[in-house]
């Protein structure tokens, strides 16, 4: 399987599940997921958050705050085949969050009520599935209850209605007051079905450090998942000497893609973050492969 970092538009495109996983784990550690908050209008202001992280760095997006049962994203006219026409932009696997909301969970805060399209349940999976998703991530935005247990049950069912790849975790506690990652945790969602384990990138939550998450990251990879390292908690607009050392002591860990969150101008990191987070993983070299190859390649 060619290596993500590597591939043309069409060999990306044209990846299954499985393949999109081993170009993952055959980019060893080079790959970054842009997350983006798709209902925003853009930075820009006529083009789409998952252009400008493209043409940026970023080999996989990540859509935050879709409704797929009513989308209304920013610059995309082709509502009801929104993911069609985002692969034509960009030419990269497109994933959504869906929230794994749990409605008996006691809350450190005030909860936040989100719709039925943004939850993860039966009618969303069967929707992303007809859109043509790649990915779908279970986690939580802030505030909404999302807990590990919830986020488990809905792995084990998602396998009957959606094909692509699942990445699970939580990047902060969700306003709950649970351990955000442990490997008992990890070995239920991996039992469950998940391909890729999300964890917080070090830095990011007091507490989770370099020893915690290169231990989740062996022990991930002895059990044939993947882990992607997540920037969620609005540092992802800090100054780039921050970012270069998110992206070099996650990397230290181990992990096979990084994230970096949406907390910056029109819901979309600051464009030099996900640049410099680009050259620090990967280098120059293969940075400019990925922003400079032709989508008609």
């Amino acid at each position: 399987m060619k290596r993500l970092i590597s591939a043309n538009a069409s060999e990306i495109l044209s990846m299954s599940a499985k393949d999109l996983k081993e170009s993952i784990k055959a980019s060893e550690g080079r790959v970054i997921l842009s997350e983006n908050v798709a209902t925003r209008e853009s930075f820009i202001g006529d083009i789409t958050n998952a252009e400008i992280a493209k043409a940026f760095g970023a080999d996989l997006i990540l859509l935050n705050g879709v409704d797929v049962l009513n989308p209304n994203l920013f610059a995309i006219k082709n509502k009801n085949e929104f993911v069609k026409e985002l692969k034509k932009l960009v030419a990269r696997p497109i994933g959504v969050n869906l929230e794994p909301v749990d409605d008996e969970v006691s809350m450190m805060d005030e909860k936040i009520e989100i719709s039925e399209g943004r939850k993860a349940n039966e009618k969303t999976l069967k929707e992303i599935e007809r859109l043509g998703m790649d990915f779908v991530c279970f986690t939580g935005n802030p505030g909404t209850g999302v807990t590990n247990a919830q986020i488990e049950k809905v792995i084990k069912n998602t396998k009957k209605y959606f094909s692509g790849l699942i990445i699970a975790g939580k990047m902060h506690s969700s306003g709950v007051d649970e351990p955000i990652i442990t490997k008992e945790v990890v070995k239920k969602f991996i039992d469950a079905g998940c391909d890729i384990i999300l964890v917080p990138a070090v830095g990011t939550v007091p507490g989770f450090n370099s020893n915690d998450l290169t231990e989740i990251v062996e022990f991930t990879h002895q059990n044939g998942a993947l882990v992607m390292s997540t920037i969620g908690t609005s540092q992802e607009s800090s100054d780039i000497e921050t970012i270069k050392r998110f992206a070099i002591d996650n990397k230290i860990c181990g992990v096979d893609i990084q994230h970096i969150g949406d907390a910056g101008y029109g819901g979309v990191a600051p464009y030099e973050n996900i640049f410099e987070l680009s050259k620090a993983i990967r280098g120059v070299r293969h940075t400019v492969s990925m922003i400079a190859r032709s989508i008609n390649r």
